[in-house]
C-alpha cells in the first residue's frame, strides 16, 4: 500500500479519533487494579468505545497479505492485553486476572468517523518492584525520545536510532519483528516506523504523514516466540517486556500527537 499524506482536516478527524483512545486508557485506569480479569477490562473498553458512536478496529481484524495468516482466527478483543512477558497482542480473557505486582500493555484502536486512532499504555498493577519501574520508566522515555526526532527534514532512521541508544544503554533490548506503522483510514498503512536503526537513514519526514511511534522494549533479549494461538508473542527468555504508544502527524508548524 503506498503512503498518503493526509491533509489539515484529515489529521483534525484522526486526532478525534486519536482523542477518544485517550479516552478509553483514561477510564481503564480506574479500572487496571488486582483482581480484574482482562475480559472485564476488555468489556469495558468495548461498550465505552461503541457509546460514543466509534467502533473497535482490532475485534475481528486479520492482517492482509500475510503468508499463514488465513489458517488463524481473528482477533477476538477490543483491546490488546499484554501482561508481563507478553510483548504484543494479548488475547483478552476470563482467566487472565491481574495480580499486584504485574504489568499490562493496552492497546487500544477505533475507527471514528472513517479514521483510526491508535495507541498503547503498560500499566502496573498496584506497586511494582524496582526493575520493573526501571523498564516501564526507559519504555516510556524510548517513546518519547522517538517523538522528539520525528521532525520536518529528519527520517525514520532517527526515530529508530534514539530509540535502541537509550534502550540499550539502559540495559533492556528492543523488539525487531514488531513496527510503527501509518495510519488513516486503514489500520496499516505506509510507512513502516522500526524502533531500531541508523540516524539519517531510511524515508524522510515530509508534511502530511502520519504514523505511529510503539517501542516494545524487552527487560532481557530481543527474542520473541509466538503462542499456538497465533497472536499473543511474548518473549523468549519469558522476562517482562514494556511498550508505550503515540500516533503523530508531522506538520509545518510542528509535530502534533494525536493520541495525547
Amino acid at each position: 500500500m503506498p503512503m498518503t499524506l493526509k491533509s489539515s482536516r484529515q489529521i483534525e478527524l484522526l486526532r478525534e479519533a486519536g482523542s477518544l483512545v485517550r479516552a478509553t486508557f483514561e477510564l481503564l485506569r480506574e479500572h487496571i487494579r488486582p483482581g480484574i480479569t482482562t475480559a472485564e477490562l476488555d468489556a469495558i473498553a468495548e461498550e465505552f468505545i461503541c457509546s460514543h458512536g466509534a467502533e473497535p478496529v482490532y475485534k475481528g481484524y486479520v492482517p492482509a497479505g500475510r503468508r499463514g495468516w488465513a489458517k488463524i482466527p481473528p482477533f477476538p478483543g477490543t483491546i490488546c492485553a499484554s501482561v508481563n512477558d507478553v510483548i504484543c497482542h494479548g488475547i483478552p480473557n476470563k482467566k487472565d486476572r491481574l495480580r499486584q505486582g504485574d504489568i499490562i500493555g493496552v492497546d487500544i484502536g477505533l475507527r471514528l468517523n472513517g479514521w483510526i486512532g491508535d495507541a498503547c499504555e503498560t500499566f502496573p498493577v498496584g506497586e511494582v518492584d524496582d526493575a520493573t519501574q526501571h523498564l516501564l520508566t526507559t519504555a516510556h522515555r524510548c517513546l518519547e525520545l522517538g517523538i522528539a526526532q520525528a521532525q520536518l527534514g529528519n527520517t525514520l532512521g532517527d526515530i529508530g536510532a534514539a530509540i535502541q541508544r537509550h534502550a540499550e544503554a539502559e540495559g533492556f533490548s528492543v523488539v525487531r519483528e514488531y513496527t510503527g506503522h501509518g495510519l488513516g483510514r486503514n489500520l496499516h498503512e505506509e510507512p513502516t516506523v522500526l524502533h531500531y536503526g541508523d540516524p539519517g537513514t531510511g524515508r524522510k519526514l515530509i508534511e502530511g504523514m502520519v504514523f505511529t511511534i510503539e517501542p516494545m522494549i524487552n527487560a532481557g533479549k530481543a527474542d520473541t516466540r509466538l503462542d499456538r494461538d497465533g497472536w499473543t508473542v511474548r518473549t523468549a527468555d519469558g522476562k517482562r517486556s514494556a511498550q508505550f504508544e503515540h500516533t503523530l502527524a508531522i506538520t509545518t508548524e510542528g509535530t502534533l500527537l494525536l493520541t495525547e
